[in-house]
């Protein structure tokens, strides 16, 4: 069984974008599609029901443990839809380092195996 925290020789790179992206034909990219939550917060006091539904660190977790598994494709770089997002920095906070603290090794396991791209 492949080790879920192991890390890859080189980084995915992660595009944050604002424009709505149609389904990679590429079978190398992986679109992740974030939502607006249910309701709206105040800045900072997000529910855990929201919160959990746009931790773009355990979206992308859970897709390379997939393709890790063989439970999806693999892929050699993300495209993250965040059309629907009010602000595209509730993402991209999320992946550059420093920036937000890590909860847990997931959370490093992600920092270790992506890289946020401006490039798409």
């Amino acid at each position: 069984m492949p080790d879920p925290f192991a890390r890859l020789d080189v980084p995915i790179p992660v595009t944050v974008t604002a424009t709505p992206v149609a389904d990679a034909a590429d079978g190398g990219i992986a679109v992740i599609r974030m939502e607006r939550g249910p309701h709206d917060h105040a800045a900072g006091t997000e529910c855990p029901a929201c919160a959990a539904r746009g931790d773009i660190r355990s979206h992308l977790f859970d897709l390379l443990e997939d393709a890790r598994q063989g439970r999806r494709p693999a892929f050699s770089r993300v495209i993250v839809d965040a059309s629907d997002l009010p602000d595209l920095s509730i993402v991209v906070d999320r992946l550059v380092p420093g920036r937000l603290p890590a909860i847990g090794l997931r959370d490093h396991a992600v920092a270790r195996n992506f890289r946020l791209d401006d490039e798409f």
